[in-house]
């Protein structure tokens, strides 16, 4: 599936709302009910490596209701304020298995060293959009930031 990118207007609506709402699809198709998570955008993250991305992570790590849910599809819908808007959920930071590169070839082990290594700087680089964003004195973002967290970090691309 070929990600869109997000609008100028939409990545606003995103950063001037602390609390998304992100559902989930079931297999059938039909949505989860909405959860609560806390949403980032980074620049440069994007799948061609220089536009906007938004993240979301997992507070409770990879055992949460919603973050289970994801795996079924990695579809869902993100609410943003009065923006509403179907989602693909893409694996990525230190967690994501770089198993394969794109199209099916397998990566040597200097690009899978490099996968890894792009996947911790994303992850350093996304701990600070939340401490920017939501405080860096608050426990709520030590654990957001931990690596229970980090190990769910999702880059949320509009279907």
């Amino acid at each position: 599936m070929t990600a869109t990118a997000w609008t100028a207007a939409e990545l606003d609506a995103i950063d001037a709302t602390g609390e998304v709402d992100v559902a989930t699809r079931r297999a059938d198709g039909t949505l989860r009910s909405q959860r609560i998570v806390w949403i980032v955008r980074h620049r440069g993250a994007g799948p061609d490596g220089d536009r906007d991305g938004v993240y979301v992570r997992s507070v409770n790590g990879v055992d949460a209701a919603w973050y289970r849910g994801v795996q079924t599809r990695h579809e869902g819908q993100l609410t943003a304020g009065r923006l509403r808007r179907d989602v693909v959920f893409v694996e990525t930071g230190q967690h994501a298995e770089p198993d394969n590169a794109p199209g099916g070839t397998a990566l040597d082990g200097d690009a899978l060293e490099d996968a890894a290594l792009e996947g911790a700087a994303l992850d350093d680089a996304l701990d600070e959009a939340y401490r920017v964003k939501y405080g860096r004195s608050s426990s709520a973002v030590a654990h957001i930031t931990a690596d229970t967290a980090r190990a769910t970090t999702l880059r949320v691309d509009p279907a």
